[in-house]
């Protein structure tokens, strides 16, 4: 939890790649609770034009800010072009929801930039338990 912790302490930015604007959605609870958290977030969904108050990009590469992870609320099978379009972005870390995992290649792929990974964890838990 330290490391995860520490990830969280020096973040302050956390683009959301499948953000929902519907407040049922798994998504955009965990979203709200950023916010409450006090991160600023940027949704990252080409179907919508915004979610909680905060305008929404089709892709990553077309966020026109800087951000420290980004945080993935996708199907597994969407998630490695998502992992090679923030490789080239300059977040320290790729979150990956709860249920999402991907291949030891990827993994290595993404140790070998730099960069961290977050395997099947939910950031939202992450963030109330490092608040308590």
């Amino acid at each position: 939890m330290n490391d995860i912790k520490s990830i969280l302490e020096k973040s302050k930015t956390i683009a959301i790649v499948g953000l929902s604007d519907k407040p049922e959605r798994d998504s955009y609870g965990i979203a709200g609770v950023l916010q409450k958290s006090g991160y600023k977030i940027i949704p990252v969904n080409p179907t919508i034009e915004e979610s909680l108050g905060e305008k929404s990009y089709p892709d990553l590469k077309s966020i026109p800010v800087d951000f420290n992870i980004v945080n993935v609320f996708r199907k597994p099978r969407d998630v490695p072009p998502i992992i090679e379009e923030a490789l080239h972005t300059n977040a320290h870390t790729i979150w990956l929801q709860t249920g999402i995992t991907v291949d030891d290649e990827i993994a290595k792929k993404v140790e070998d930039s730099g960069k961290i990974l977050v395997q099947d964890q939910c950031i939202g838990v992450a963030v109330r338990t490092m608040l308590v």
